[in-house]
């Protein structure tokens, strides 16, 4: 694998990393605000995001650590299942300033 492959992947890696972390910590402020409202459907979706992003957490990992022939598929994996937890995250946000 040449130089520049291995930063192309690690490039990769860290804006997925990056958005993993955003989503985890507005999924924390988010826990907090619904603790405070008593929304209890809202804790438990953000539970199971939470468990979610441990899952995607395997993910990243194993996009870090996949050979030359599987990182495309790891990749659009991981990427497809950050995206959908930011939609998640997205929907809870807009559910909690309504409420």
């Amino acid at each position: 694998m040449s130089i520049g492959t291995n930063m192309a992947r690690q490039v990769i890696h860290d804006k997925v990393e990056s958005q993993i972390k955003i989503a985890q910590a507005k999924l924390e402020a988010l826990r907090a605000k619904a603790e405070s409202a008593k929304a209890k459907a809202e804790l438990k979706t953000i539970a199971d995001l939470l468990t979610k992003k441990l899952a995607i957490d395997r993910k990243l990992y194993e996009l870090k650590t996949s050979s030359e022939a599987t990182f495309e598929q790891a990749k659009v994996d991981v990427e497809s299942r950050v995206a959908d937890l930011e939609k998640s995250v997205q929907a809870i946000e807009a559910k909690l300033k309504a409420a």
